[in-house]
């Protein structure tokens, strides 16, 4: 019996050890009941269920796997044309490794996959997935491989927690409705190679963390707006091996990418590049395949191997029709402008082997050399690229007004012809290198200039330049030291509109009499002599309007005008004699005693008060001072208490708006279709514009105005589509006796710009359309209205391109001669006020950016100016002031 005792534990052990280990065999292919659960739900949501997806154990369904303690770790449903959402709780699947759903029927929101730690691969390309949570992608430190390809998603942007998931090797969201800028987190991915971004709305800059990353194929083409900013960072991503960044906005040079030695394929079609192709492009050792149309690179043709397939297509501008070297003096330009980062402007007039014909900023000698380089006041950021010293033939270098920095190169001292080095208003630094006696060296305006310090962080570069994370073209924008302020910007637009076609001669002896003592003045009036009026307190009571008037003349007194003399000349502002009312004011025709008319603009007193009246009285005296042809002059102003009153010459032919709008009234006919072109064209190369805070009538001013207060260059080009939608269709910029949604001609007009026929229903009827070439014409400028009224202000494009549109247009277009040295005695924008007027007062004569009238023709040639100027005190095309 005892023995029987002994063996009963031995038996009972064995049994149990049994028992355990069938229960183990039988959790290797049963899942856990939490699995099974979620599991059971999302074979629920699908319909049709997937196939064999049946019973109560999910790792013995097709396309489930499991790990050895019966959790769940794949699901594989590859092209099953299932239907339906996927719940939730999919993400309870807390040991889920695989998520395989692509090309399916799938739809809904795609779940939060935050914080599957376990989870190493997802594809869900090829379906219908609507949304994706905020954070779906984050805390997922060992995913591998992500793909939503192909799915109509509402918008959502690539979240900076994906750096979390340090393993990544494959990103995949082509077609995927991904918008926003790419995060500058890839020096936290060191093991992805494969980044496809294809086909959705992605903007902005390439992040500088791609540099050094293990990235080998990037697909980032086709973006809806268009990534932008230079290509820079791709020539220092070594593994490169495909590359497609087509049709996009990017700008500057191809990068040398010869440490992209696996690079094959490299797609760079559609952009806007510029600059010279580098040599090392055509000796990467494994390309096969390259494409270069549509973009506007310049230098020498570039020549690849025969196993190479190369798109070159047509609007490159290549020096040469055949691989070869450019002509010297090209070659020289070209590395000019490559410290500058090519300018993509430039691209657009620097074309053929020849730089004397017809290359903007550029100036050449009768013999054929380039004796003048002006790039005043294009903004641009860079370098002196030390190439200037091989234009030997150099009189002039104009650089001022730029954000260059670095030190001036040494090698420029030895030009021996060169009398003219302006490099005013920069960030330059350094020594100033020894030139010749005979050189003018203008260097003001560069802080650190004579010092070592280093000024390279505040390089405004061309878009995109900079690639680090947040900055953009405009971060390190500084003031211009030529915002002269105020009135400038209205005085100029309606009087430049007008001026070139409808009032071709200016009237020199009326400025001459206006500022002439005497019996020649033509407000001298009866015995009295001019010089009374220098003074007039002392013919006046104590008290009496005229003494209010006087105490705000200017010490020379020699263009205010007193009140008294303003109230006889207009009648006492009678109503029979306005010619026209603006948004700031009445302007009245008035008749000196020698019979010279004169328009007499009365601002209205409730728009002005007492702030800013030495302001005025500054402006108004630098505003005199501008002689040009496309001016009609300001002959003087009045100050009465708080009322501000100036006046101009008057203009018998009329304004613009009345050859548009009222032509009938004054007995002419309508403009035909080449003279609106003419007039339009000149209106773009007008003066150059000044910023202000002071915008004239309601309809010309752009969005941002009404925001900032403050005009800048780009409100001008939306002014200046204003007058091109008049020009073409024969309507005013604001007309309140049209229907509401027809009223603002802007707001109308953007919606006939849709198709051809619309813009043909609103064509002005006294229009000859019939000739297709002129309709053809019609819709051009049409189109470029639209782009400089874009709401955007960056998205308005500078005056020089709207000159580039109409020049062709308008056949056989000659500019007026010029009128000699009286033509053009203008403001130096590089000046402040204060300085200008202590220039003027000191009897020296300046003139437009440092030229003498004599020079201008070189300007007008050379020089494109970035904008009209917008009407300022309420004039306006529509406004029949007559002057």
């Amino acid at each position: 019996m005892e023995e029987d005792d002994d063996k009963h534990p031995t038996i009972t052990t064995t049994i149990i050890v049994a028992v355990i280990f069938l229960l183990f065999l039988s959790a290797l292919s049963t899942a856990s009941a939490d699995d099974a659960t979620i599991m059971m739900k999302l074979s629920r949501s699908f319909n049709p269920p997937p196939p064999n997806w049946s019973g109560n154990n999910p790792c013995k369904w097709q396309g489930i796997s499991c790990g050895s303690s019966g959790q769940l770790t794949s699901i594989t449903l590859v092209s099953k044309s299932i239907s339906g959402t996927l719940p939730s709780e999919i993400t309870q699947l807390s040991n889920l490794e695989s998520l395989s759903l692509q090309n399916n029927h799938l739809s809904g929101t795609i779940p939060p996959l935050a914080n599957m730690s376990n989870l190493q691969e997802v594809f869900l390309d090829g379906n219908f997935f609507s949304h994706i949570p905020s954070n779906f992608l984050v805390g997922l430190p060992n995913l591998q491989s992500f793909s939503i390809t192909d799915n109509p998603l509402d918008s959502w942007s690539i979240p900076q927690g994906l750096s979390e998931s340090s393993s990544l090797q494959s990103f995949r969201a082509a077609n995927a409705s991904v918008v926003g800028p790419i995060p500058d987190i890839f020096g936290s991915l060191p093991s992805l190679q494969d980044l496809r971004l294809s086909y959705n709305n992605i903007t902005g800059f390439l992040p500088a963390s791609f540099a050094g990353s293990s990235i080998q194929n990037l697909w980032i083409n086709n973006q809806k707006q268009g990534l932008s900013g230079v290509l820079d960072v791709l020539g220092k991503m070594p593994n490169l091996a495909q590359v497609w960044v087509q049709d996009n906005d990017f700008v500057g040079p191809i990068p040398d990418l010869s440490k992209c030695t696996s690079l094959f394929d490299l797609q760079l079609r559609d952009n806007h590049l510029s600059g010279v192709i580098p040599p090392s492009l055509s000796n990467l050792p494994k390309l096969v395949n390259i494409s270069l149309q549509n973009n506007k690179l310049q230098g020498p043709m570039p020549s690849f191997g025969n196993g190479v397939q190369v798109t070159l297509g047509f609007t490159n501008s290549f020096c040469k029709t055949t691989p070869g070297p450019c002509d010297p003096q090209v070659t020289a330009l070209l590395d000019i402008v490559g410290s500058l980062g090519y300018p993509s402007e430039l691209a657009e007039s620097w074309k053929g082997n020849d730089a004397c014909k017809n290359w903007a900023h550029v100036s050449c000698d009768s013999s054929g050399k380039i004796n003048v380089v002006n790039f005043a006041k294009q903004n641009w950021g860079g370098f002196i690229s030390p190439s200037f010293a091989n234009l030997t033939s150099l009189t002039s270098i104009i650089l001022n007004d730029n954000d260059l920095v670095g030190k001036i190169p040494d090698e420029l001292s030895g030009l021996k012809m060169l009398h003219k080095f302006d490099i005013s208003n920069n960030n330059l630094t350094g020594k100033v290198p020894s030139f010749g006696q005979s050189v003018e060296v203008i260097s003001n305006g560069n802080p650190f200039l004579g010092t070592n310090v280093d000024t390279s962080n505040s390089l405004k570069s061309p878009p995109g330049m900079t690639n680090s994370p947040g900055t953009n073209d405009h971060s390190h924008s500084r003031l211009s030291p030529y915002e002269v302020a105020a009135i400038v910007i209205g005085v100029i637009l309606l009087l430049v509109a007008a001026g070139f076609l409808l009032y071709p001669r200016f009237k020199k002896w009326l400025i001459d009499k206006v500022y002439r003592s005497g019996k020649n003045n033509p407000f001298y009036r009866g015995k009295n002599k001019v010089e009374d009026f220098k003074n007039p307190i002392s013919q006046y009571p104590q008290g009496s309007p005229m003494e209010q008037s006087s105490s705000s003349m200017l010490n020379n007194g020699s263009n205010t005008i007193p009140i008294e003399v303003l109230r006889e000349v207009t009648n006492n502002f009678s109503e029979k004699n306005i010619l026209g009312r603006g948004g700031f004011g009445i302007v009245y025709k008035g008749v000196l005693q020698d019979g010279t008319e004169i328009a007499v603009k009365r601002m209205e007193s409730n728009l002005q008060g007492t702030k800013g009246k030495s302001e005025f009285e500054a402006e108004i005296e630098v505003l005199s001072k501008v002689r040009h042809r496309h001016l009609v002059a300001l002959l003087g102003y009045c100050i009465n208490g708080n009322e501000r009153i100036v006046i101009y010459e008057y203009m018998p032919q009329g304004t613009l708006g009345q050859h548009i709008f009222e032509y009938d009234e004054i007995g002419r006919s309508p403009l035909t279709w080449k003279q609106r072109l003419v007039i339009a064209l000149d209106v773009a190369r007008g003066k150059y514009s000044l910023e202000t805070r002071l915008a004239g009538t309601f309809g010309y001013l752009a969005p941002e105005y009404a925001a900032t207060g403050r005009v800048t260059t780009k409100v001008d080009v939306f002014a200046f589509g204003v007058i091109l939608m008049e020009l073409i269709t024969g309507r005013k910029a604001l007309d309140e006796s049209l229907p509401e949604e027809q009223a603002q001609l802007v707001t109308w007009f953007r919606r006939v710009l849709i198709t051809k026929e619309s813009i043909r229903k609103s064509i002005d009827p006294n229009l000859e359309t019939g000739k297709e070439e002129i309709f053809e014409s019609i819709c051009k400028v049409a189109e470029l209205s639209g782009h400089c009224t874009a709401r955007e202000p960056h998205q308005r494009p500078d005056m020089s391109h709207a000159v580039n549109i109409l020049s062709p247009l308008v056949e056989q277009w000659r500019p007026a001669e010029m009128d000699g040295a009286t033509d053009w005695v203008g403001i130096d924008v590089n000046m402040n006020l204060p300085q200008a007027l202590q220039r003027w007062r000191a009897g020296e004569t300046v003139t437009m950016s440092g030229y003498s009238s004599s020079g201008m023709d070189d300007i007008s040639r050379n020089y494109h100016s970035t904008a009209p100027t917008t009407p300022a005190m309420g004039e306006s095309f529509n406004n029949v002031e007559g002057r």
